[in-house]
């Protein structure tokens, strides 16, 4: 063959590859008419089944969002659970498009993992929770203990690193799932459990005596949690993290469920609004391949980012502090609609 029939081929199947890779998700899931997300296997305000056995929660609700955005229906959703250990390997196998389960976002599992971190839907940092009766104030006294740690996560090296730096020695118990490590530690197999802090306090809520424990007040490091996709689908990325910043926009802009479709119905004088909700064109929206009423679907079904949050995490006696928006104080600050 010659060498410009070689390249003309080569440059082809790089065009039609290229191609394949930016619709495939998106097809792929409205081919399907469903949305499968990766969650956790159970944690309170975040991911947990209700009596009636149905999802709910922080994380499920980013979930029904990314449907509602693509699909136009927020509850055409399959969940599919995962551990610390098993998150990577079933977004890596295809058993979802979406990991939305408390992950943090680090150097190695964006590049060495090959995921994509939309964005941070929740800025955390580990802590340490112990029964009142141990007697301890800080997690400086905790030299010997034994300490209860999720296997496959960035809470194992963080606490490795922790003690050596206070030169303090510790016993780990080491759990796959946080149903397991409340049963340990309840059992009192080890004196500590440590995760991130908004682990913590749903683990303690969910507690017959919930005042008989305490979260210590040291958090010893940063974990900015969010949702994952696969590399290699630029135009799905962008999907889910426009969803993301969609919810936070309806905060900072007032768009509500309540009021999301008579906002979308007539002329506001913000016309990032106008844009948002597809009363003003929007530059770009057809390469993103979601209809003018994408983000109305997702505000009107799922609510905003304060909605969900008050909705789910309220219950736990979480305050909002970081995650508040950029304008009162916290690290949310949503790129220009325009």
């Amino acid at each position: 063959m010659k060498l410009k029939t070689l390249l003309a081929t080569a440059v082809a199947g790089v065009m039609f590859a290229g191609s394949s890779v930016l619709a495939g998700t998106l097809d792929d899931v409205r081919a399907r008419g469903k949305l499968n997300c990766i969650i956790n296997t159970g944690l309170a305000g975040f991911a947990a089944p209700d009596d009636k056995g149905k999802w709910q929660g922080f994380d499920v609700d980013f979930c029904r969002a990314v449907a509602a955005a693509v699909l136009g229906d927020a509850d055409k959703v399959s969940y599919t659970t995962a551990t610390g250990k098993t998150r990577f390997t079933k977004l890596a196998a295809g058993e979802g498009e979406i990991l939305s389960r408390n992950t943090t976002w680090t150097f190695s599992r964006d590049v060495d993992l090959a995921q994509t971190f939309i964005g941070v839907n929740y800025y955390d940092g580990q802590g340490f929770m112990v029964p009142k009766k141990l007697g301890v104030k800080s997690a400086k006294d905790l030299d010997g203990a034994s300490v209860c740690i999720q296997t496959g996560t960035t809470t194992e090296l963080n606490l490795a690193e922790f003690f050596a730096g206070n030169n303090m020695k510790y016993n780990p118990v080491p759990i796959e799932t946080n149903a397991e490590a409340q049963e340990l530690y309840k059992a009192g197999r080890c004196d500590v459990y440590t995760t991130d802090a908004s682990g913590l306090y749903a683990t303690k809520m969910s507690f017959d005596n919930p005042d008989a424990h305490m979260v210590l007040p040291e958090i010893v490091s940063k974990e900015p949690l969010g949702p994952v996709v696969r590399h290699g689908d630029d135009q799905w990325a962008d999907i889910v993290a426009w969803v993301l910043r969609a919810m936070m926009a309806g905060e900072e802009k007032g768009i509500t469920s309540k009021n999301v479709k008579k906002l979308a119905g007539q002329d506001n004088k913000d016309k990032e609004i106008n844009r948002l909700l597809g009363k003003d064109p929007l530059q770009g929206l057809s390469k993103l391949g979601l209809s003018a009423d994408w983000a109305v679907n997702v505000i009107s079904q799922v609510g905003n980012y304060a909605e969900s949050f008050e909705r789910n995490l309220y219950p736990l006696t979480i305050v909002r502090g970081m995650n508040a928006l950029y304008k009162d104080g916290g690290l949310h600050y949503i790129p220009p609609i325009k």
